[in-house]
């Protein structure tokens, strides 16, 4: 079967899963199958709305006074909102002239006229609401919308941090201008030959930049830009309708993924035939942990848009199937067979193959307004085994997390492993016992050797993997591990770090990777890679990543803004850095409850 008519199933972006050769084009946010709705919809409100398209047009896309109250308020700066208001004020003439107009028609019809018209009207809205096999995908529930607080944030009060902030919005402007000047449409930029890059991981499915950006957009306040995003999605990605039920008309089409004898679903999944696969190279035809491990989130709130538990019982049973299986010193071993339910290769990597199993299992107990302690309990119990078996000193003292393989350990570090510095930090408050400044501590030392990986380079940018052997300490020393491809790891633990403790050297070392950004990877035509860290001069690889709009330009800016801006008392971060709303379950205060 042609790779062209797959589409990948499961999580496996920017630090995913991935073979030698297939690796870099299986981070290219190759879930776009899933998360093309679930990003749109997941950035906060738009998961708790009624299925109603006028009021969701006035939440997320143009018009009326629903628009001002969602861009505007206590959420939003006041710089530059006269202009802002302005456009939506002119919109909102423009749609009340027109209903004007089309009321003016509709009344000069006779009764028997205007009835025909409702018959016909509401017979096309069931036409156009049933899915494949004639199934009514419009029988949704009912969701009560209240926007979580910080989807927009406030000027910072200090002036440096202000100009910061802004010099960040200026490089998403030119990332996002030099995408939609040279690639509108496509997957991904070619920044340096200015045209667009597709990976055939992609299937027919376009548009990855678009749908990547689309919150970041937001945050940021671009709001013509996000117009003209929303405007792309809404025509070509064939979302028509109400994005919630294109959601779960997609969610039910990923189903049949998981039939296999235990439930763990492949990777592949051919949309049309509903046959899934592994991919060839995985230990045996394993599926791979951080994959089927980096669902939950998303399956989750897709039972509660959809008001099907069943979602909800595919993400649950992998649970079960994991917590039957004995586990090697407490470790998950990155390959397991999804026909016996055995461990394949007994590899373990916080890194990639391994790295947003742990991170969800954390924030499934955060979003779920800490009610989850069996995700709790699994994510403390794996930290402990990480922190025995995989957590090492270097004889310079530098704290990295290596990586095992069949009982011997891989003293080799990935960029990817850099965010569980960010991850540590944000779990360290519910840590058992008196581990919370510990565990503290321990994210601390991960963001400064992760640090110390961008500052022995020439360029400033860390490479994609760094060692601790031979006599080296944080540097890559082989070819292949010396590139930047525009990651947000180690960001991305910066942005944590510098909220859970206000240490101003977070922010000077976020400073240091713009500039090396600005110095070395800007190009004409938007952002690329570099191929060798370590060259006195950058060699581009000619590829702007979706994940460096999603992500690494989104933690910087986070980075810069005030702790008001997207709290984590009301947001958690998925692996791809889109935001989902804390499902609250205090019965006196539910704004994100679903009636």
């Amino acid at each position: 079967m042609p790779v062209a008519t797959l589409l990948p199933f499961t999580a496996t972006p920017n630090r995913k899963s991935a073979s030698p050769t297939s690796f870099r084009l299986t981070e290219k946010f190759i879930l776009l199958l899933v998360f093309s709705a679930f990003i749109t919809l997941c950035f906060g409100a738009i998961f708790f709305l009624p299925d109603s398209s006028k009021l969701l047009s006035g939440v997320f896309f143009h018009s009326s006074a629903v628009e001002t109250n969602t861009r505007t308020g206590p959420d939003s700066s006041d710089s530059g909102s006269a202009g802002n208001d302005d456009r939506v004020l002119a919109k909102i003439r423009k749609d009340h002239e027109k209903a004007l107009l089309e009321a003016k028609d509709t009344l000069q019809k006779r009764p028997d006229e205007i009835k025909q018209d409702i018959i016909i009207e509401k017979e096309k809205v069931v036409k156009e609401s049933m899915g494949q096999g004639g199934k009514d995908v419009n029988n949704l529930p009912f969701v009560e919308y209240r926007r979580p607080p910080g989807a927009t944030g406030h000027e910072p009060l200090d002036p440096e941090t202000r100009d910061r902030r802004a010099k960040i919005k200026e490089m998403m402007k030119h990332a996002w201008d030099s995408y939609r000047r040279y690639a509108w449409g496509s997957n991904e930029l070619r920044p340096v030959s200015k045209q667009g890059h597709s990976s055939n991981l992609f299937g027919s499915i376009k548009g990855a930049t678009i749908v990547d950006a689309l919150d970041t957009l937001y945050i940021m306040e671009m709001f013509e830009e996000f117009d003209a995003a929303t405007d792309w999605v809404e025509k070509n990605l064939d979302f028509n309708v109400v994005f919630r039920r294109k959601a779960v008309e997609l969610g039910e089409k990923l189903l049949p993924a998981f039939k296999t004898p235990t439930g763990i679903p492949w990777a592949l999944l051919n949309l049309k035939s509903g046959i899934g696969r592994n991919w060839p190279w995985a230990s045996g035809g394993s599926s791979i942990l951080a994959e089927y491990g980096t669902l939950h989130l998303e399956f989750m709130h897709l039972s509660k848009l959809s008001g099907n538990p069943e979602f909800a019982q595919k993400v649950m049973n992998i649970r079960k199937v994991l917590n039957r299986l004995d586990k090697p010193q407490g470790l998950y071993p990155n390959y397991l067979n999804p026909n016996s339910g055995q461990w394949g290769q007994h590899h373990v990597s916080v890194g990639g193959l391994g790295d947003s199993f742990y991170e969800y299992l954390l924030k499934a107990w955060l979003m779920s307004d800490k009610t989850d302690e069996e995700g709790k309990k699994m994510y403390y119990d794996a930290l402990q085994a990480i922190e025995t078996n995989l957590m090492r000193k270097s004889s310079g003292g530098l704290t990295y997390i290596a990586e095992w393989k069949g009982g011997l350990l891989e003293h080799k570090m990935g960029h990817l492993t850099c965010f569980a510095g960010g991850m540590i930090a944000l779990g360290a408050d519910g840590a058992p016992g008196d581990k919370t400044g510990h565990q503290m501590e321990q994210a601390a030392e991960i963001a400064r050797t992760c640090h110390e990986s961008y500052a022995r380079t020439a360029l400033k940018l860390g490479p994609e993997a760094f060692r601790f052997d031979g006599g080296v300490e944080a540097i890559a020393t082989r070819q292949n591990e010396k590139y930047f491809i525009l990651r947000p790891e180690v960001i991305e633990t910066y942005m944590y770090m510098w909220r859970f403790t206000h240490d101003p050297k977070y922010r000077e070392w976020g400073w240091e990777a713009v500039q090396a950004l600005e110095q070395h990877c800007k190009v004409e035509g938007g952002y690329s890679g570099v191929r060798d860290v370590y060259a006195p001069t950058p060699n581009h690889d000619d590829v702007q990543q979706s994940f460096y709009l999603a992500e690494t330009l989104k933690y910087l800016y986070l980075l810069f803004s005030d702790d008001d801006h997207l709290p984590f008392d009301h947001w958690v971060f998925n692996t791809e850095a889109h935001p989902l709303p804390v499902i609250k379950k205090d019965k006196t205060d539910r704004p994100n409850e679903v009636e």
